[in-house]
């Protein structure tokens, strides 16, 4: 069950302030002791100006207006005082809360099946749980001490609100969500954007290649201009009319006291009086105005906190209460049927075979055959709709996800480095390896060239001051990683498919090193690649269709051997001049 579920916005969020939730009912008292603070300088200012005009033209007789001055001063430094207090109280309740929300998205994240991530983009998840945890924040730390500080103005609050619900409830806040919906995708599409520019310039392409990202921005045009012109305008002139007009309501007040005051014949305290209502009816303009803001803090935080429970709501992977432990490394694929989720056809569809120990198996075929979706079985990206994997014997699904985990290296084609330092980036693979161990790694993923050229070595923090790395050296720092864990399973999936030549010849040396002794799937388009595999296997509509060594599958001159024909013409392809 989510956090949350059957409770109110703010009741939700108090409790992912734990402990610190009471500082927020401290800082909410303290406010309306502020609020109160505040407002007795108006008074004493008042008393000054009274005696003044009491005491005109001799001003000498107005003895008290230094007491009063006094007084003012101690009430402002003393409502500076309070009100600190109450920003610390609140504050710290607020970080706490927005603390935990992001710790406990994260938490729940290392608990997902790791294929959620490729289905939902890294621009999408970070704005969900960075920029919705921060939406929080203003609510708690603000917005709740504001409203107990002016809860007093109900007269013109009520129509604030009212106004307030007539553009953010109802109807309309369906519509805040699609704006926000809306908002998402645009950060998506920006991410994917940023990432393909490179694709972009070699192409000499125009930024509406970007279809995804020019659709999201106008999405999200359209529905920023329709919330802020047709649906704000008319609430919003209502509700800046009732908080920045309160004089009106005070006019009256002051007018009915006009008649005692002029009845003592005393026309001057009349218009001390007035000048007191007119004063005090900016301060509650001001107070009113924080109400309003609140209001829109509250929308803004249960927004936030619908998003933070999409993540929260996100599938984890079951874990077996009596986990078993692999007799080897021997993985079994055992009649294994699996259908992404929306899709109509199975990815895999029966799919048997397996590798011993210390084999290299390649997974080949046409392009949507199933081999990613395969490898991806293994370390339980996903988890299998029917037969099972083994994994020295055992169903991976009853295995410690430690324990597998600790047992599989995978190297993707699309490598994903931290903005840190080379060391710290292959260090993420067994974060108690010494440095030697790390230099040892780099080296047999044939990355001393990469070292020698970084300014600081090893130590070069990798997306700073203009230092970037190329597809090939991510690759083969990546295999750095890989070398280091040390895993007994190695699950290699198109690791050369961004490599130019040299890089390419770097990263199958390093796959020496990084083979040898091990379990290893290899999925590869290059056939030339996976020739020397012990055994391959040729998938094609998630179906295995043949099985043998290379020389057995060229022979049988079945699927495999037309690809290989197929392969050895496009490697002798060249450009020829045509001569006149």
């Amino acid at each position: 069950m989510e956090k949350g579920k059957g409770k109110g916005t703010i009741a939700t969020l108090l409790d992912f302030a734990g402990e610190r939730r009471i500082l927020t009912y401290i800082g909410c008292a303290l406010s309306a002791v502020a609020m109160a603070v505040n407002m007795a300088p108006y008074v004493c200012i008042w008393l000054v100006i009274r005696d003044l005009v009491a005491a005109a033209p001799d001003w000498t007789e107005a003895t008290g207006i230094a007491n009063y001055g006094w007084a003012a001063f101690g009430f402002a430094v003393a409502g500076i005082v309070v009100y600190f207090a109450v920003l610390m109280c609140t504050h710290l309740a607020a970080f706490r809360t927005a603390t935990n929300i992001r710790k406990r998205c994260m938490e729940h994240l290392t608990k997902t099946p790791l294929g959620y991530f490729d289905t939902h983009a890294s621009g999408l998840l970070r704005r969900r749980i960075d920029g919705a945890a921060a939406q929080t924040e203003t609510l708690l730390a603000h917005n709740l001490a504001d409203i107990t500080g002016t809860a007093a103005c109900m007269l013109a609050a009520v129509i604030s609100i009212g106004a307030l619900f007539a553009m953010m409830g109802g109807k309309n806040a369906n519509l805040m969500a699609e704006y926000y919906d809306a908002l998402d995708r645009a950060s998506k599409a920006g991410t994917e954007y940023v990432r393909g520019i490179p694709v972009v310039k070699v192409f000499q392409q125009t930024v509406y290649s970007f279809r995804a990202f020019k659709e999201a921005i106008d999405a999200y045009s359209e529905k920023a201009s329709y919330y802020q012109g047709t649906v704000c305008k008319g609430p919003q002139a209502v509700n800046l009319t009732a908080t920045e007009g309160a004089f009106v309501f005070l006019v009256p007040a002051a007018l009915l006291i006009a008649p005692g005051a002029l009845a003592q014949g005393s026309f001057a305290l009349f218009v001390t009086n007035f000048a007191f209502y007119a004063v005090f009816s900016a301060v509650i303009s001001t107070a009113l105005a924080k109400i309003m803001f609140a209001a829109g803090g509250l929308t803004q935080a249960g927004d936030a906190l619908k998003r933070i429970n999409e993540v929260l709501s996100a599938p984890t992977l079951p874990t077996c209460d009596s986990p078993e432990t692999p007799t080897d490394n021997t993985i079994v694929f055992d009649g294994v049927t699996f259908t992404y989720e929306g899709a109509e056809q199975p990815a895999l569809d029966g799919v048997s075979f397996a590798v011993e120990p210390g084999q290299t198996v390649a997974l080949v075929g046409p392009s949507g055959g199933g081999k990613t979706t395969a490898a991806s079985l293994v370390p339980r990206f996903w988890d299998v709709d029917g037969g099972a994997v083994r994994v020295g014997g055992v169903d991976v699904r009853n295995i410690d996800p430690h324990e597998l985990m600790d047992r599989v290296a995978f190297v993707f084609q699309n490598t994903h480095l931290f903005s840190t330092t080379v060391l710290e980036n292959v260090r993420a693979a067994r974060p108690d390896a010494t440095r030697e161990q790390v230099l040892e790694a780099l080296h047999a993923a044939q990355c001393d060239d990469i070292l020698a050229k970084l300014p600081e070595g090893v130590d070069t923090r990798i997306g700073s001051d203009g230092t970037y790395l190329s597809g090939g050296e991510q690759q083969r720092v990546a295999l750095a990683r890989a070398i280091l864990k040390d895993a007994p399973i190695v699950v290699l999936d198109e690791a050369t498919a961004f490599a130019d030549p040299e890089n390419e010849a770097l990263i199958q040396k390093a796959f020496v090193h990084l083979m040898q002794g091990r379990t290893v799937i290899m999925i590869a388009h290059r056939l030339s690649t996976v020739v020397g595999a012990d055994r391959i296997v040729v998938l094609d509509q998630g179906r295995v269709v043949e099985q043998g060594t290379h020389a057995e599958l060229v022979a049988a001159g079945d699927l495999y051997a037309r690809m290989w024909a197929d392969y050895q013409t496009a490697a002798q392809w060249k450009i020829q001049k045509e001569v006149a």
